[in-house]
């Protein structure tokens, strides 16, 4: 989404039994963005979202280890709202989503309305119970992956990553995820640079996707193809060299035509474009993050020819590499 001045609203849901700062720092996050970095150079804040807090019926929550908060309202007292993030509960889905039953009806409403949906660390199983994974690519705590495999076998669990984005669906994975995943929402809804002055007032780094830091966002429209997935996860895993079309059939276990024919069907690229977005889009990350050096960033992404990297870059992005890290990276002032 473009900047802009339209303050969003954000539903902060509080559930029990889970680390409380799955909660708070997402409250913290949103009612810094766009506050806090101004008002500490000296100019008007404006804020950039409304925080709401709800629990499901409106009472005090308690934490894993015993700390109470008050919600602002229980969910049903919810007006229309830009995104719903539910912090974590307990490591087992099975001791507690009982107890939370009425979230998944809610969660499944909230997003036909068009809200962003997001769930932190174990807060991704009320997504998966309410059936929105479903096909979908989605990450969660390292620890609890084995048993959310083995309860939601439907998901693409991505466990490596620290975020997923799959169809206005987000998951972090961890409890500091809370913070990465806030940050990525930040910039997601409101642009790059209201994160990065939210980051610099709080002091947090900027997030990372994955654990190489080069995260790929989502390229290709949502589909339901399975195999076509199982490509693109190959692609991403291996975007900084050539992948060979014999080497993409031999991993799907299809002919080089309706590899091509599914993969475009789906995606709506063809497998060697689609790597070379892959390459852009982590190359627009080293750049975001300043990187100096734009040959290393050519050499880092899989192009030995800095020059083709300058064109393919300019073709994907509108702009050269110079120009996108002057105006993106974290450098400015």
């Amino acid at each position: 989404m473009a900047e802009s001045d339209k303050k969003l609203d954000v539903v902060i849901v509080l559930v029990n039994e889970g680390h409380a700062s799955t909660a708070v720092s997402p409250i913290e996050i949103f009612s810094s963005a766009g506050a806090m970095f101004n008002e500490l150079r000296g100019t008007d804040p404006k804020p950039r979202f409304r925080v709401t807090t709800a629990s499901i019926d409106g009472d005090l929550i308690k934490s894993a280890y015993g700390l109470r908060i008050a919600p602002d309202c229980s969910i049903a007292d919810v007006g229309p709202t830009d995104l719903v993030m539910v912090s974590a509960s307990g490591p087992v889905p099975s001791e507690w989503m009982s107890r939370h039953a009425a979230l998944l009806p809610w969660l499944v409403e909230r997003h036909r309305q068009g809200s962003l949906i997001a769930g932190v660390c174990s807060g991704a199983a009320f997504l998966a119970e309410a059936g929105l994974l479903d096909g979908r690519r989605a990450t969660t705590y390292w620890g609890v992956a084995d048993a959310f495999r083995e309860r939601y076998p439907d998901v693409d669990w991505q466990t490596d990553l620290l975020i997923t984005e799959d169809s206005g669906l987000f998951c972090g994975g961890g409890v500091n995820a809370a913070t990465d995943l806030s940050l990525y929402l930040v910039e997601r809804m409101c642009g790059h640079r209201v994160a990065v002055e939210c980051s610099k007032a709080l002091l947090l780094d900027m997030p990372r996707l994955n654990q190489t830091g080069y995260a790929i966002l989502p390229l290709a429209r949502p589909h339901g193809d399975r195999k076509v997935q199982q490509l693109e996860d190959h692609l991403s895993a291996n975007f900084q060299r050539e992948v060979p079309i014999e080497e993409l059939a031999e991993v799907s276990g299809m002919s080089h035509r309706n590899l091509i024919r599914r993969f475009k069907d789906a995606t709506g690229f063809q497998p060697g474009v689609y790597l070379q977005m892959l390459r852009v889009a982590a190359a627009r990350r080293m750049l975001e993050d300043g990187a100096p050096s734009i040959q290393q960033v050519s050499l880092s992404t899989g192009y030995e020819d800095v020059s083709f990297f300058r064109r393919v870059f300019k073709r994907h992005s509108g702009m050269t590499p110079t120009s996108y890290r002057e105006r993106f990276g974290r450098g400015w002032t």
